[in-house]
């Protein structure tokens, strides 16, 4: 009896090791790795995977935000180089919406449909259905602003001037992150007299 419950317990720990091991390429969940990702002046998270690529893009991204232009293509994502080459860790797979992957070891591409291709896992995006997906990636458009980085403020505005606020016909308006005048519709972080504002 006790030689069967050991074999039991081998099999149950190799079959949890194997598993674990399929974990390294999933998102994280204790090590809270977050990217965030601006565009039009809208801010969204993105869960990062763990890996060598991932480890690597947040390392650079410590030094500062990545600005990168991406395009749309084949119905389904956003896509350009990044710049700079990071570690691959190749798989095939369905790129599903929200996606965010590797693709040549130097493209980033961000999904709102889905595609099976050979891709490094980067992350996804948090909290978006999949017609919010394509209207925040701009679905459908060339030269999309794209700005990577590690806080969810990534146009380092930090303060703002409040001396107009002093004079006559003081300006109550709201502003995007981009310094335009903000519609009622608007949906992100605004800058109204003086101070961030998520709406």
């Amino acid at each position: 009896m006790r030689n069967y419950l050991l074999t039991i317990m081998t099999m149950f720990f190799i079959c949890c090791s194997s598993n674990g091991g399929m974990q390294a390429e999933t998102l994280q969940t204790g090590n809270d790795m977050t990217m965030y990702i601006t565009i039009a002046g809208q801010t969204q998270s993105i869960t990062l995977a763990n890996n060598a690529a991932t480890q690597e893009l947040v390392e650079r991204l410590q030094n500062g935000a990545v600005t990168v232009t991406l395009n749309s293509s084949g119905g389904c994502e956003i896509w350009g180089p990044l710049g700079f080459s990071l570690p691959t860790s190749n798989q095939q797979m369905t790129a599903q919406p929200g996606d965010v992957v590797l693709y040549n070891g130097s493209n980033i591409c961000l999904f709102y449909g889905s595609n099976s291709w050979s891709y490094t896992r980067l992350g996804k995006i948090d909290g978006l259905s999949e017609s919010q997906l394509r209207t925040f990636l701009k679905a459908g458009e060339s030269n999309i602003t794209v700005t990577l980085s590690l806080t969810s403020d990534a146009t380092g505005i930090s303060n703002i001037s409040n001396e107009s606020r002093n004079t006559v016909g003081t300006d109550s308006r709201a502003y995007t992150l981009n310094g335009t005048p903000a519609s009622a519709s608007h949906k992100g972080i605004v800058i109204k007299d003086g101070k961030k504002i998520m709406k």
